[in-house]
Formats: structure tokens, C-alpha cells, sequence
């Protein structure tokens, strides 16, 4: 809830409640929690049916075009200061080249909300959710979510239950907004300040690939044990800071790699980790469905079949 990352209004009260789901949800047999600290939007993109050469769809972001879409839609005040005046001067060429319609649709694909929701946000409402942080900088945010994580973790512990929590998505500040899991001295940071077995990572390569500085093999070598949940997805970005979501055997992640070492600390743990192909191309009968973007059921599942069988001949070497 907003009210626990913000330290306001009745966060004690969700706190409880949070520790009573908890216990709820062990009781049902559930293992693992996954979970995300990022304030007000979950993950941005600035189109969520960018044609591939295959002519499926996919999740794209566009660092131009969301420019343009802060300064000149949504209208953050102060926004100019966090871009540079080259960037600034690419977005207002980028925006001066788009129609009405191509700046709606630029609109309702950033603003699209929460995964699983159709509900879009308003700019008074972004605008209005975006000020409730003014005082809250990644170190604030981080001491917000250590003492969330202080007061949960015990009665997680005591149900045999694992926190992951899931990378921010795109890894980097937007909209102003503070982001505090995206890199791994951020994963370092959370497990230092709360060493518990209970406490631990959703790895999810799309996330933490979209930055070129995150070293994905090394990071799950550092933080294997804590690795409870595993998305599998991959992106392709660019120097310009574009990135799209690739086929999951392709894109700038090193799949084979990644999934030798998901192996591996099986191996060391004697135990499966949760996997899950997170995101998927639009493709096929799905092109003519209403789906949610990034969730449509056939390009998952083409990638479950990709990665159950990249894990099978990896495990049948090894």
C-alpha cells in the first residue's frame, strides 16, 4: 500500500493486515511472496504493441518519447531538471512529430496502470500521487522498506514463508520518483540491513537486464541463496536508453548462462526455485484477443516450451 512506502496515514494498520495475510496465505500452503517497493506505477512503457519483425507485438520504452510524454502530457512540474538539454531537445522534436492520435495513444500506454487492472490513471490523479513523495528521496524509501521488512519478516519466518521482492521496472528513477531495487548494491543494501532467511530476491532478469551496468550471472552467484523466485524474461536496449522486450532466448541476457546457474544453486540447495517466463510477445489467435499487454497466453507459453527445453539440455549435460 502507498500509505506503508510513504510512512502515512494508517501504514501500521496495513502492516498488520499485511502480517495476517501472510500467515493466511502459509496456512494455504503458498511458499514464496513476491512483492515491490516501486511508488505509485508498477512497470512504464511507452508502447505495448510495438511490432516485431515476425509480426508479433511487444512491450517497447522509448526514453524520447517518455521525455515528451513527462514535459509535454503529463506536465511534471519541475521534470526539465532531470534531463539534459539534448534530451530535452530530442523529446520536443520527437513530440512535434507526432499526431493527436499518436500522443493519446503515447498517453493511455504509460499511464496504463498496475498489471491485471484496466483501470488508466488521469494526469490530475499521477500528478496529485507524484507530489505525495516530494520529501521522499531513495534513502527515505529504502528506511520505509527496512522497517516494513522488520516488521513482516518474523511472522514470514515463523510460517516458513520467503519475501522476493521484484525489481524496479524500468531500473532507474521516473517521474521524479525514487527507485531502490534496481541495482545489485541495492540487493546488497536490503539483505545487509535484514540478514534473514526469509528474506530474498524475485530475479528478474528483464528488469535488472535493462541496465547494461547490472551483471546478471555475477549477481546471482553474490545473491544466489536469496534468490526465491525466478522471472525468466529478456530485453534488448540500446545506447540511446530504448530497450524492448526480445524473445526469451534472445535479446541482451544471456539465457543459456542464466539458467546454468539457476541449475547450479538447485543443485547446491537441493530444491526447485519458482520460475515463471514473465512477459510474452502477442502472437498468432492472440493478435485478435483482447489481452492484457505483455500477458497474453500464447507467447508465454511459447517461451515456458523455449525455456523448459534450454533447462532440459542444460540438466541432461551437466
Amino acid at each position: 500500500h502507498e500509505d506503508i512506502k510513504k510512512q502515512t496515514g494508517r501504514f501500521q494498520q496495513y502492516i498488520e493486515q499485511y502480517k495476517e495475510s501472510l500467515q493466511h496465505l502459509a496456512e494455504e500452503g503458498l511458499q514464496v511472496i513476491t512483492y515491490n517497493f516501486m511508488p505509485v506505477l508498477d512497470w512504464l512503457r511507452t508502447d505495448v504493441a510495438f511490432t516485431m519483425p515476425d509480426g508479433s507485438r511487444a512491450l517497447y520504452f522509448e526514453r524520447a518519447a517518455f521525455i515528451a510524454f513527462d514535459l509535454f502530457l503529463l506536465q511534471r512540474p519541475g521534470a526539465e531538471q532531470d534531463y539534459t538539454a539534448d534530451a530535452i531537445n530530442l523529446a520536443k522534436t520527437r513530440f512535434a512529430g507526432m499526431t493527436a492520435m499518436e500522443k493519446e495513444r503515447l498517453f493511455k500506454n504509460t499511464m496504463l496502470g498496475l498489471p491485471g487492472s484496466d483501470e488508466a490513471f488521469t494526469p490530475d490523479n499521477v500528478l496529485r500521487a507524484l507530489a505525495t513523495y516530494h520529501a521522499i528521496d531513495a534513502k527515505k524509501l529504502k528506511e520505509h522498506l527496512f522497517y516494513f521488512l522488520q516488521q513482516v519478516l518474523p511472522v514470514a519466518e515463523a510460517a516458513g514463508l520467503q519475501m522476493a521482492i521484484h525489481p524496479d521496472d524500468p531500473p532507474y528513477p521516473v517521474l521524479g520518483l525514487p527507485r531502490i531495487m534496481s541495482t545489485a548494491q541495492d540487493v546488497r543494501d536490503m539483505l545487509l540491513a535484514l540478514p534473514s532467511a526469509a528474506n530474498g530476491l524475485c530475479f528478474c532478469t528483464g528488469s535488472f537486464g535493462a541496465r547494461a551496468d547490472n551483471d546478471l550471472l555475477a549477481m546471482m552467484k553474490e545473491f544466489g541463496k536469496h534468490i526465491f523466485f525466478l522471472h525468466l524474461r529478456n530485453t534488448k536496449r540500446d545506447s540511446a536508453g530504448n530497450f524492448y522486450e526480445a524473445a526469451h532466448l534472445e535479446g541482451d541476457a544471456d539465457m543459456f548462462a542464466i539458467m546454468q546457474q539457476a541449475l547450479r544453486l538447485m543443485q547446491e540447495r537441493k530444491a526447485s526455485i519458482p520460475m515463471r517466463p514473465d512477459h510474452g510477445h502477442q502472437m498468432l489467435d492472440d493478435l485478435h484477443k483482447k489481452t492484457y499487454p505483455g500477458y497474453s497466453g500464447i507467447g508465454r507459453l511459447k517461451a515456458l516450451a523455449e525455456l523448459r527445453g534450454l533447462e532440459h539440455g542444460i540438466a541432461a549435460s551437466m
